[in-house]
């Protein structure tokens, strides 16, 4: 029962952040950003923020390094808007795992034969 609390306010402070990013950031190397999950310790008070960023490597890592530079504005607008006796410390990571993803089925539509070519071998290996 101990870790549905840190669940839900991970939750709720990914819906707040994305609204924040979506209303009230105007940082112009904020690139197109949607965060892929909110880790929240069991004490509350620091939050891990995973963020995947659509663009180039330079891109990504100039998109996180303003969210860190803007650390203390989201904590402060996260503190004015949440309900909670301590806002957590925010500590913001790229999420690759899209990309990797991306790349694996990439990968596999290489690896894996053609539905023609796949019966073509199948029908020969039945002889």
């Amino acid at each position: 029962m101990s870790s549905s609390r840190p669940q839900r306010v991970g939750s709720m402070l990914k819906e707040e952040l994305s609204r924040i990013f979506r209303e009230e950031m105007n940082d112009p190397r904020l690139g197109f950003i949607s965060i892929t999950d909110v880790e929240v310790a069991s004490d509350l008070r620091t939050a891990h923020v995973y963020v995947s960023v659509y663009g180039t490597p330079e891109e990504q890592k100039a998109s996180v390094d303003a969210l860190e530079h803007a650390r203390g504005y989201l904590r402060t607008t996260l503190g004015k808007e949440v309900n909670m006796r301590y806002t957590p410390e925010l500590h913001f990571h790229l999420d690759t795992s899209l990309e990797r993803g991306s790349r694996i089925f990439e990968l596999l539509k290489e690896v894996v034969p053609k539905d023609g070519e796949g019966k073509a071998n199948e029908e020969k290996t039945d002889e």
